[in-house]
């Protein structure tokens, strides 16, 4: 995966518009249909009750997007961008063909995302940047442009060299998560916070689509063509994406999904301040992950899985030594010894497949193995690693902890429903509609006890519950805890194992204080969690 240096923002809106034209023309033109927007540096998820937002944010300059809605119409995503008239096209093209002439005396580098720095040289080495510009003078061999020439020609020399071409604006944005193209047509995304929005990034003919998609998928390393029309891979900042190649298959054209990698995850505080889970349910897992519990994360498609994976993973000890297996990076651990295993999947021989990396991992003697997803055959190696001490996290596919068990028993997992009570708890996950608007929410957290052979079944206990009436999570296993009284409080050596429910009221104050002091960082979490784990309650920055 490799992390691009982020162009800098321009935080004063007034600023932004004496330094922008492209910015102040659009302001000027859509204040006059809807009004003036609002400028905001960050985002908040209240504001997904705005009946009808007019937002304006910054990417990066010089990127900014404007979010609004019109009455009787969907919420629009317009990214306001530089734009080239004809006679700027012109001078863009003399610039380019004057770098390819002196192109040969630099390095080429191995990987696309290392060319900024040499394309911003051979830049440099052609033009001269003069408030008057005007192309070529004499007594020069350069190009004379202006500041703002200079600025919006880089811009284009690297968007479409080493960023994502038309659709930079959309991968620099840190509150889109899903980006879709369902053929020749604008694109549509999923926003953190005004939810499913239309994009007026626009791809006009199969030609122009399918250069972009064979072009992006040979960057990766993952061709797509007529003979192998459908492709997942990984972008080089760890987005997933999938390409769909062909009219042939795909009606209206050819078609991609882009999940997007997020650098900084989701934090437990922010999961919990979202309403996601309770800091009661949050202090649960501390407890559970803190003393080497198997849990999988449940839900459909979507439902925000592997976002509670990777906040409630802070909850391991700090100095465990923790192993990711995954398909493609989604996961962010934050403990030192940590081993991220990736999959290699190219159709030849050399595949490293996740059985693979499995094998690999429990030969490593972890004390913690987080598997990205489990689909497959690797289930059953999960399961034996369980059975063998080696505590396993995971997500799956499942609505239930009735169709969880089907599947994980059924082809091709093929796990023996006697193994099952190896895993100790399952969160049930789902968005669900509240006010007129998706949220995530964790339905249920079972214990799994143990497999009754008599009549062959596995027996659980349901100890969290949601209620959906008043958004809320109810705890069941107050004093009627499995995990807790069986399993975690005989092994720390409780005389009176309901003494476990202390410890857990104390971690659910500690998480109500974060959340009541606004430490949301995934990091800052972590820092707090480990001061706790290591030095006591003397250690927390505040008192409880």
């Amino acid at each position: 995966m490799v992390v691009r240096r982020k162009p800098p923002i321009t935080k004063n809106y007034d600023e932004a518009l004496k330094k922008y034209p492209h910015l102040r023309k659009y302001v000027d033109r859509i204040s006059r249909e809807i009004g003036e927007p609002e400028f905001h540096l960050k985002l908040d998820r209240e504001m997904k009750k705005i009946e009808y937002p007019n937002i304006i944010y910054p990417v990066g300059d010089p990127l900014f997007i404007h979010v609004y809605r019109k009455k009787g119409e969907h919420i629009m995503y317009h990214v306001i961008e530089p734009e080239m008239d004809d006679e700027m096209k012109r001078l863009n093209e003399r610039i380019l063909d004057a770098m390819v002439d002196i192109a040969n005396r630099y390095p080429v580098p191995d990987r696309t995302e290392d060319m900024a720095p040499i394309l911003e040289k051979l830049l440099d080495q052609v033009v001269k940047v003069d408030e008057k510009g005007g192309g070529l003078r004499l007594l020069s061999n350069k190009i004379h442009v202006t500041p703002w020439q200079y600025e919006m020609i880089k811009y284009f020399l690297i968007r479409d060299r080493v960023g994502y071409s038309k659709l930079e604006p959309l991968f620099l944005d840190p509150y889109l998560e899903d980006i879709h193209c369902t053929g020749v047509g604008t694109l549509s995304s999923i926003h953190k916070v005004f939810e499913m929005v239309r994009t007026n990034v626009v791809f006009t003919t199969d030609l122009e689509l399918n250069k972009y998609i064979v072009e992006t998928s040979e960057r990766v390393e993952r061709p797509v063509s007529d003979a192998r029309s459908v492709v997942d891979a990984m972008m080089p900042d760890g987005s997933r994406v999938n390409f769909i190649y062909g009219r042939e298959i795909s009606l209206e054209g050819s078609s991609f999904t882009v999940r997007k990698f997020s650098e900084v995850p989701v934090s437990v505080t922010q999961l919990v301040s979202w309403g996601t889970i309770s800091s009661e349910l949050a202090a649960y897992i501390w407890l559970c992950l803190n003393h080497g519990m198997n849990m999988f994360v449940c839900g459909e498609t979507a439902s925000g899985k592997t976002t509670s994976l990777n906040a409630t993973a802070t909850f391991i000890k700090p100095n465990a030594k923790v192993y990711t297996v995954e398909q493609t990076p989604e996961v962010t651990m934050p403990h030192d010894t940590w081993q991220h295993l990736i999959t290699r999947e190219s159709g030849k021989d050399t595949d490293v497949k996740m059985f693979d990396l499995l094998i690999a991992a429990l030969r490593s003697r972890p004390n913690y193995i987080i598997v990205g997803e489990i689909r497959g055959e690797e289930g059953n190696i999960a399961f034996q690693a369980m059975q063998t001490g080696h505590p396993v996290c995971s997500t799956f596919h499942a609505g239930s902890v009735h169709s969880m068990i089907q599947r994980l028993t059924g082809h091709p997992i093929n796990v023996p429903i006697a193994s099952i009570d190896n895993l100790n708890i399952v969160l049930i996950q789902q968005a669900v509609e509240q006010g007129g608007h998706f949220v995530r929410r964790v339905l249920s957290v079972t214990e799994i006890e143990r497999y009754y052979d008599v009549e062959n079944k596995v027996i659980t206990r349901q100890v969290f519950t949601w209620d959906p009436i008043r958004d809320v999570h109810r705890f069941r296993g107050l004093y009627n805890s499995y995990i807790l009284e069986k399993k975690i409080a005989t092994t720390l050596g409780y005389q009176d194992t309901r003494d476990i429910y202390k410890e857990l009221d104390l971690r659910r104050r500690i998480i109500e204080k974060m959340v009541d002091n606004k430490i949301f960082n995934y990091f800052d979490v972590w820092n707090v969690i480990s001061r706790y784990e290591n030095e006591g309650v003397a250690s927390l920055p505040f008192s409880l």
